[in-house]
């Protein structure tokens, strides 16, 4: 497969199925449908090969209830703690606004770590057994979600002038620091103008764009974010239009591949393959190395992402945090040694 041109612009189009101007099957939705259908076919089969304590009939409440308390509580919850505190201590009812976007896989990865204890602790099964084959199917969702972030042009990468460049119309949401504050990176007023030159590349878009920014000023609002819809609109129908808008853009890293490979399938063939060698080890070290692994991954690859929620000294928040990842992973190699459980498996 030839390298994409640095000219590409990304054009993907969120939903997979769509109703409404706002409603339909986003395929970020459907990503973590497959990597929960994933989990529970992964971890089914690890019970029948006996690589697991569980018995087959607890498999599916196992992954559900991991599924809602684990993964999608645990990482909203995350997501608001670690990347947008302020804006949960300010308005706590953000928490339940899951459909304008903000994940956490450091969250999910706690948040399952939290429920697989608990679980255990009820059906009386070793937890670091339990982590063990969820750390071994985890990438498999952490892949999903990367290439549904690239789907949606979120998370992208740092400027660069490689082969694989591409441009994201999401960059126009950017903003910077100047003398005066904050400040939009892409003015409204070159937005509009953008659109006043587009004529028959998209037709109407300089009359939609001239009508939002009319109405922003009645209501006293900023019209950007309006703004950016139509031009991601009119971009996402128009080739010509498209062209036009990629002069304005950066060409970037398409860093949420890079993190899908990395964080997501190179680890998935990693601790598979050592689930399968090994079906009877420690409990707790394949959760340790996990830890470890991942966070590796994450801080390297982070060197290609835009950092999207600032820095904590010199490192991205996502460097950062992977940091302390690798400590619990080598806590979970020093306990899995020393402790030397083995699978238990029960009594069918």
């Amino acid at each position: 497969m030839s390298p994409l041109p640095a000219a590409y612009v990304h054009h993907l189009d969120p939903f997979a199925i769509q109703f409404t101007e706002t409603f339909g099957i986003r395929w970020y939705g459907l990503a973590y449908v497959a990597g929960f259908v994933v989990a529970f076919l992964l971890i089914r089969w690890f019970v029948r090969i006996g690589a697991s304590e569980l018995k087959e009939s607890q498999v599916a409440d196992f992954v559900t209830i991991l599924a809602v308390f684990g993964v999608m509580i645990g990482g909203r919850l995350g997501y608001m703690l670690l990347y947008n505190f302020d804006e949960l201590v300010a308005n706590p009812r953000s928490f339940f606004d899951v459909l304008g976007g903000g994940m956490s896989s450091h969250g999910g990865i706690a948040g399952m770590t939290i429920v697989a204890w608990i679980y255990a602790r009820y059906t009386k099964t070793s937890w670091a057994g339990l982590g063990d084959n969820l750390v071994t199917v985890a990438p498999v969702g952490v892949f999903f979600g990367r290439l549904a972030n690239f789907v949606n042009g979120e998370l992208y990468g740092r400027r660069t002038d490689g082969s694989l460049a591409m441009k994201f119309p999401e960059e126009l949401h950017e903003v910077v620091r100047t003398p005066a504050g904050l400040e939009w990176m892409f003015p409204t007023s070159q937005l509009k103008e953008l659109a006043d030159k587009a004529g028959e590349a998209a037709p109407g878009l300089a009359g939609k764009v001239d009508s939002a920014i009319s109405m922003a000023l009645a209501s006293g609002y900023d019209a950007h974010r309006a703004v950016v819809s139509l031009i991601r609109d009119a971009s996402l129908e128009s080739p010509a239009f498209r062209e036009m808008l990629g002069g304005i853009l950066s060409p970037r890293h398409p860093s949420q591949l890079y993190e899908g490979l990395v964080e997501g399938l190179l680890l998935f063939a990693i601790m598979l393959a050592i689930r399968l060698r090994w079906k009877n080890l420690y409990h707790g070290v394949l959760t340790g190395l996990f830890f470890i692994l991942y966070a590796c991954g994450r801080i390297a690859v982070e060197n290609f992402r835009e950092p999207d929620s600032g820095y904590i000294g010199s490192l991205t928040k996502g460097q950062f945090y992977s940091t302390f990842m690798i400590a619990v992973g080598v806590a979970f190699l020093i306990y899995g040694f020393i402790w030397k459980r083995q699978n238990r498996l029960p009594v069918s």
